[in-house]
């Protein structure tokens, strides 16, 4: 690994299959340089780049992608100053959990009716009350409990958001707000549009139990300026052509006015970006 004297900091990220970005800060520079571990004999060698910029308060991120399953992935930089994560900090009642809500709420009642029935603590004259709503009030929160989907994760960059309203497709909208808030009864994310696209027990489809699971979404803007969403799955038992055959019926459901492109991610995840054709 090179050395570069004179610098005040020295970090090292570990980017993946045995690569190291190292960074070294300096009052003025930021030098960046990527190794890799020889498969030999364990050795560092430079194997990408040396770049030298100017600091700035911006960092660099990188990602590693695969376009298709035989190009290798390849590091992306991206500029923090315009996709900097951003926090949803919206308060909806759609990510409220009304299970947790009425189990505790139905268990406090009951508990305190207990209580208050036998004087152990104050208020007997409302037990019978509490005894009465308190017991179905956490038969309901269980139920709802029981039947509960949670939201996935959505990762949003400042770019992104800044161009949803006007960009993203109506339909884009409504799958970032459904899959964002808890639903009751279905068994998972985007579970109907699943159904249709890889054809479930269908002669030409797939088998319910090798089902696609939605992980996470991710909001992001694409290099000509286009709003994109991104839906990554958790497929154990599919392969990238499984995706890929279907990358057509996964524009034409969440369409119009989309495109849709398959990317293959570590391990077992797969990537589904749908890209809108609005542009400011």
């Amino acid at each position: 690994m090179s050395k570069v004297s004179g610098l005040a900091a020295h970090t090292a990220v570990v980017v993946g299959a045995g690569a190291t970005v190292t960074c070294n800060h300096h009052h003025h520079h930021r030098i960046v340089s990527l190794t890799r571990l020889s498969h030999f004999n364990g050795t560092a060698t430079p194997v990408l780049f040396n770049a030298q910029l100017p600091l700035r308060k911006n960092k660099l991120s990188f990602m590693s992608r695969a376009a298709d399953s035989t190009q290798p992935s390849s590091p992306v930089v991206v500029n923090d100053d315009k996709s900097s994560l951003v926090t949803d900090e919206e308060f909806s009642l759609a990510k409220v959990s009304f299970g947790v809500i009425g189990l505790y709420g139905g268990v406090s009642l009951l508990g305190y009716g207990f209580g208050a029935y036998f004087n152990i603590l104050p208020g007997s004259e409302w037990s019978a009350i509490m005894l009465t709503y308190g017991f179905p009030l956490a038969i309901i929160g269980m139920a709802l409990k029981y039947a509960e989907l949670k939201p996935v994760p959505c990762v949003t960059y400042a770019d992104a958001q800044t161009i949803r309203e006007k960009c993203a497709t109506p339909i884009l909208k409504q799958v970032r707000n459904d899959v964002i808030r808890y639903r009751y009864g279905d068994e998972q994310h985007l579970e109907e549009a699943l159904k249709r696209i890889f054809q479930y027990g269908l002669g030409a489809g797939i088998p319910r139990r090798s089902a696609p699971t939605l992980q996470l979404i991710r909001e992001e803007v694409t290099g000509d300026g286009r709003y994109c969403l991104v839906l990554v799955f958790e497929a154990k038992d599919l392969q990238l052509s499984d995706f890929e055959k279907r990358q057509a019926k996964f524009a034409s459901f969440f369409g119009p006015g989309i495109s849709a492109e398959v990317v293959e991610g570590e391990g077992n995840l797969y990537e589904v970006r749908l890209i809108s054709d609005t542009t400011l």
